[in-house]
């Protein structure tokens, strides 16, 4: 397992634009072991894949945020991002970052192929 950190929340109007940020302890020459991903989770709701990196550094999001939101990776310890525009009110939820490394996991927006999870940090959006 990796540790995680989240940050960036915070409350913003209908509208409006939050970047989401998470620190991880992996190196980018080692980050094609990795694939890393956003969820969040509204009280009383599962939680859900909102944008994932694949070890190749493909892209892939959930129908919801698609034109919304883009996530993306950067610095020499890689910095998960999560730019997030168009700020809709059923966007709000807990956001957590999360890496995984099973061999051959396809499903990046599934919970069940991440094994290191961040703390998350709170998105509020209100109409």
């Amino acid at each position: 397992q990796v540790q995680l950190v989240e940050s960036g929340g915070g409350s913003v109007q209908a509208g409006g634009s939050l970047r989401l940020s998470c620190s991880t302890p992996v190196y980018s020459y080692s980050s094609s072991s990795y694939y890393m991903g956003w969820f969040r989770q509204a009280p009383g709701k599962e939680r859900e894949g909102v944008a994932a990196i694949g070890r190749d550094g493909s892209t892939t999001y959930a129908d919801p945020v698609k034109g919304r939101f883009t996530i993306s990776k950067e610095n020499a310890k890689v910095t998960l991002l999560l730019q997030m525009n168009s700020l809709k009110p059923e966007d709000t939820a807990m956001y957590y970052c999360a890496t995984g490394r099973t061999y051959g996991w396809r499903e990046l927006l599934h919970p069940d192929g991440y094994n290191s999870w961040g703390q998350g940090t709170q998105v509020t959006v209100s109409s």
